[in-house]
């Protein structure tokens, strides 16, 4: 008994410290939110349709995203793993599929 109870103990734990912190989930929540809102009123282009249009163009493998406003219009924002493990950025407008700024790490 005592055996599966440090197992149970230790799972929730590990579960736990594997889950995004609330601030980050509530971020992550927000921005899902704001994009399935601007997509539905028009304003931008859904992530399946950004992605088939840039998605070679990327450079590598997407490992995060951000969906934000700048300058009066939506951006998605890519975090791409390329050759070599090198981070980088890529924003793309959101209502037309372009690159707009492209940063190493």
């Amino acid at each position: 008994m005592f055996g599966q109870t440090l197992r149970l103990l230790l799972a929730v734990c590990v579960a736990g410290a594997l889950a995004p912190p609330e601030p980050a989930r509530a971020d992550r929540d927000r921005q899902h939110e704001e994009a399935r809102r601007a997509v539905e009123r028009g304003e931008a282009l859904p992530l399946p349709e950004i992605l088939a249009r840039v998605g070679g163009e990327l450079g590598g493998e997407v490992v995060g995203l951000k969906f934000r406003q700048a300058e009066g219009r939506w951006i998605y924002e890519f975090r791409v793993i390329g050759t070599g493990g090198k981070l980088s950025e890529v924003s793309v407008d959101a209502a037309s599929a372009q690159i707009l700024r492209r940063e190493g790490h």
